[in-house]
């Protein structure tokens, strides 16, 4: 009876998730949107009593690694349940993921970068004190509660790791990807840090520094990527288009027009 009512209320909690998530979707609201998916997971782990958030556990013995957690494990084991009693579709959730990974998410920090790029008053004020500004304009809630923002020039680029765990501004960038969390790069950021920008593709001048920093569960860090020339013309919907995910993580460039 108590497996029955633990998987019962499993149910509960992974239907509700994706419900909460999906009104998410469908709301305007930048801090609605941050709000909701907070709430997602407080609930999940206030019922399902594993959703440790990254930072949030008192050792680092653990690490991520090439196997999956004990958590994530029973994730995918809820996940298959769900899915063989026909209350999720798998489809569905790739596609939720997704679109908190690649689109809704980075979408926020996008905002920040575009508004730094065409507001010097708002790029001082942001590189001065990064967790009041993006707090204003709606972005804010667990795992971005202290920002701090680092500017690209012509001399130095920026690069964010967590060496520890997977620390990431998620009201921000949204789901950390899988490489961010991975231990290769997480330990080779540090140690060889144009390297594997190389291996994302960015090639920086000999003249030019890299500077890596430290995600922690205190501070998480914005890349204001350098604005690509000739779009001085450009709105501020359009610039949002020319920053990814990587160029505000460092491992990449914003695009060019």
């Amino acid at each position: 009876m108590d497996d029955q009512n633990d998987i019962f209320h499993g149910q509960a909690a992974f239907v509700s998730l994706f419900a909460a998530i999906y009104a998410s979707l469908c709301c305007g609201a930048r801090a609605e949107r941050v709000a909701l998916a907070t709430c997602c997971m407080d609930n999940i782990k206030a019922v399902m009593q594993f959703a440790v958030m990254p930072h949030d556990h008192a050792s680092h013995d653990d690490p991520h690694a090439l196997l999956p957690s004990d958590p994530a494990l029973r994730v995918k084991a809820l996940e298959t349940l769900l899915t063989r009693k026909g209350l999720i579709d798998p489809a569905a959730l790739d596609e939720i993921i997704d679109t908190y990974e690649n689109r809704i998410g980075p979408r926020n920090g996008a905002h920040v970068v575009a508004k730094a790029w065409m507001d010097d008053d708002f790029r001082t004020a942001l590189l001065k004190d990064a967790t009041p500004v993006v707090s204003e304009l709606g972005y804010y809630g667990r795992q971005g509660e202290h920002m701090v923002a680092v500017e690209n020039t012509d001399t130095l680029h920026n690069m964010v790791v967590c060496t520890l765990c997977s620390c990431y501004p998620w009201p921000l960038l949204g789901i950390p990807p899988g490489w961010y969390k991975s231990d290769a790069y997480r330990a080779r950021a540090v140690r060889e840090p144009r390297k594997v920008l190389s291996e994302f593709g960015v090639e920086l001048p000999k003249n030019t520094a890299v500077r890596v920093w430290d995600s922690t569960a205190e501070v998480r860090y914005l890349v204001i990527p350098q604005r690509p020339a000739g779009t001085e013309g450009m709105t501020e919907d359009a610039l949002m288009d020319l920053v990814t995910r990587d160029s505000m993580i460092g491992t990449g460039l914003a695009v060019q027009p």
